[in-house]
């Protein structure tokens, strides 16, 4: 463990606690997304892309990109192009949706779902490796950020 000062190598304390969160979260965040992306770099897919086809598994019908967007972690303004590079992967399929022909309707392929499989207990494994905390410790700790997006 690396406390948050020595890691950012900042020597005056911070203003207050709340800053402190603040920054931890921004720099523990940069710290699992770039251990993330080098995992998954190794089955061909960003976390942007992985994070569709998550979304993609979780629903019982297709989706259209603009839902994909909304639901994403980090929604990005490029999905149609995200998903463009997963049909070409063979992972998703999209279709042109028949109750508005301006919208896509994408679908995971049975491609896709092999893919998540593969990579389910490796990364089950990694995320176990990078955050060090039980499943308590865990469940508290997503509670606390829970509480801090109240809208």
């Amino acid at each position: 463990m690396v406390e948050l000062l020595k890691a950012i190598k900042q020597k005056k304390p911070f203003t207050s606690e709340q800053e402190k969160v603040a920054v931890n979260l921004l720099y523990t965040h940069n710290y699992v997304q770039s251990r993330l992306n080098e995992f998954l770099s190794n089955y061909g897919i960003t976390s942007s892309q992985y994070n569709i086809l998550r979304i993609l598994r979780g629903s019982d019908h297709p989706v259209s990109t603009s839902v994909l967007r909304d639901r994403m972690v980090e929604p990005m303004s490029d999905t149609s192009r995200l998903v463009e590079r997963l049909v070409k992967k063979h992972l998703v399929s999209k279709k042109t949706c028949p109750s508005d022909m301006r919208k896509v309707d994408v679908m995971i392929t049975a491609e896709g779902m092999g893919l998540l499989k593969i990579i389910e207990k490796p990364l089950q494994e990694l995320l176990t490796s990078i955050i060090h905390l039980s499943q308590k410790e865990s469940k508290m700790l997503n509670g606390l950020l829970d509480r801090m997006r109240i809208d």
